[in-house]
């Protein structure tokens, strides 16, 4: 009778959802690439549900407004890893590389290398202190966890700001450093099914509220770091709005089978607006197709790549084909026609691309697309 009893019971609590628990399998290693969408203007979405279990989270209606492809390579894959000793994985972007530690119990950003803030056109490193955790493990149903972490971000001061500022300091000032102090609270305060285009997965949800201060400092000799702010006139000048704490609430839905966030929510700070949710995209067209047997394909070798690229073709019909290589914001920068058969191979030197992140696509003489994606060129 008493197991009779506790049957009932499991069946009436859980239904047809199951409580879970995330573990380490889910953080992402070298050589995984995670492919979300975005939904920018999310309408008619529940997801700021009162905390529980056994709950179906219906976000069905989402719209791939946009695609991300997010690739983890090996830490000595990046051209700052000296800097970054103890990283595991990095992960380069147009402007910047993002380095990260792995472990069996936690995934955590280290730090950032590439272009500064505040677009001044410079080339900075920033460290969190300590590295800022992205995902722990293992992950439960009623688990709590804070994190404080601050960002410190050094880099030359250009002359064109530096006349802007017109600090009343006794000695010329010749850096910046800013800094941003990240105050984060995780409460694992639901469970149940989350439902997305093209998949149906087992999640917890994650509360995390986050609080970001900023600030700047000038280094000058013989004084020192001092904080801006009470230096500069009246409105802020160039930083105008710069110093201000900002909050960020998202609802992050995972799973114990996916290395993808299923969905992440940013709320508004009321929790009665969804303003944008990320989603894993299970999507098969696309800048990210997921190539049929059979089907015709183009792929990238090296990629990232730093002297030359080989662009592989497979299945092609006899055609007249034309291979595009795009910057980031879609200007074609190269171009070649090609007649194509079958499997073939395609190199081109790399000694007039600068650094960066470029989309290449290859089209037959009809304009169907074959494929379109993602290039990163890597300079000594």
């Amino acid at each position: 009778m008493k197991q009779m009893l506790l049957a009932i019971f499991s069946a009436l609590f859980f239904g047809a959802s199951a409580q879970v628990t995330v573990t380490s399998a889910t953080f992402p290693s070298a050589g995984d690439t995670l492919d979300y969408a975005l939904d920018n203007d999310p309408n008619g979405l529940t997801i700021a549900t009162p905390p529980g279990g056994n709950q179906t989270w219906n976000l069905l209606d989402l719209q791939a407004n946009q695609t991300l492809q997010v690739i983890y390579r090996p830490a000595s894959a990046g051209l700052y890893a000296a800097s970054y000793p103890g990283a595991d994985l990095v992960v380069v972007g147009a402007a910047t590389e993002t380095y990260y530690d792995k472990t069996t119990a936690k995934f955590a950003v280290l730090g950032f290398a590439g272009a500064t803030p505040i677009s001044l056109g410079t080339q900075a490193l920033a460290r969190y202190t300590p590295a800022l955790v992205e995902r722990k493990a293992p992950l439960n149903f009623f688990d709590i966890s804070s994190q404080n972490a601050d960002l410190v971000l050094p880099f030359a001061i250009p002359a064109a700001l530096l006349d802007s500022l017109n600090l009343n300091l006794p000695v010329q000032p010749d850096s910046l450093r800013a800094r941003v102090e990240t105050n984060r609270l995780e409460v694992v305060d639901g469970w149940g099914k989350c439902q997305i285009p093209g998949g149906n997965y087992d999640v917890l949800r994650v509360k995390r509220t986050e609080y970001r201060t900023t600030g700047l400092d000038v280094h000058a000799p013989f004084i020192g770091w001092v904080d801006i702010e009470p230096f500069l006139g009246a409105g802020g000048g160039a930083l105008a709005g710069f110093f201000r704490t900002d909050t960020l609430v998202t609802f992050r839905f995972s799973s114990n089978l996916e290395k993808e966030d299923i969905a992440v929510a940013t709320m508004s700070n009321d929790l009665a607006t969804v303003e944008q949710v990320q989603f894993k995209n299970n999507a098969t067209t696309g800048f990210f197709d997921v190539d049929s047997p059979g089907a015709a394909t183009i792929q990238a070798y090296p990629n990232p790549a730093v002297e030359w690229v080989r662009f592989n073709c497979a299945n092609l019909p006899q055609e007249d084909y034309t291979l595009k290589i795009f910057n980031i914001i879609g200007k074609e920068v190269w171009k070649e026609n090609y007649k194509l058969t079958g499997s073939k191979s395609i190199r081109i030197e790399l000694d007039d691309f600068k650094k960066g992140t470029y989309l290449y696509s290859l089209t037959d003489s009809q304009g169907n697309i074959i494929g379109t994606k993602r290039l990163v060129i890597l300079k000594p």
